[in-house]
């Protein structure tokens, strides 16, 4: 059975979408195998946004994640990273589809950093990392 990571970004913890975003992703039919409300920290987004250091938007990136609490948890189904990044929308939420997370929830803000409300592993390698990152055995 494959597993994703997903984040609930500080954005869409504070508009209050957590339950939201949890509901699609079991309608969906994908099972939540862990959840847990926290804070990041400096090294775990270091960790996680490892391949984006020195690129021009990584310190806003990781001041917006750290701006708040983030919602973490391991959703796991038959291909769920894609099946997630497909419910997610486009990572622009004024390009992303109505019926997905972005599409329906998110909006340009006019910010330095995109504020898209969710995160998903990319592939099974990317969900295994990172989900070593956040939910260290």
């Amino acid at each position: 059975m494959e597993r994703s990571l997903v984040l609930v970004k500080p954005d869409g913890v504070r508009r209050g979408l957590t339950g939201e975003v949890i509901r699609r992703i079991e309608a969906k039919g994908y099972t939540l195998v862990r959840l847990e409300l926290r804070e990041a920290t400096p090294e775990l987004l270091a960790e996680h946004y490892a391949e984006h250091q020195g690129k021009p938007f990584y310190e806003p990136l990781v001041e917006f994640m750290l701006s708040g609490p983030v919602a973490a948890m391991v959703v796991e189904g038959e291909r769920c990273v894609e099946g997630f990044r497909s419910l997610a929308g486009a990572t622009d939420p004024t390009k992303a589809a109505p019926g997905t997370i972005r599409g329906d929830l998110g909006r340009d803000w006019g910010l330095a950093v995109q504020q898209n409300i969710v995160h998903g592993s990319d592939s099974p390698e990317s969900a295994e990392r990172e989900i070593g990152i956040w939910f260290p055995a």
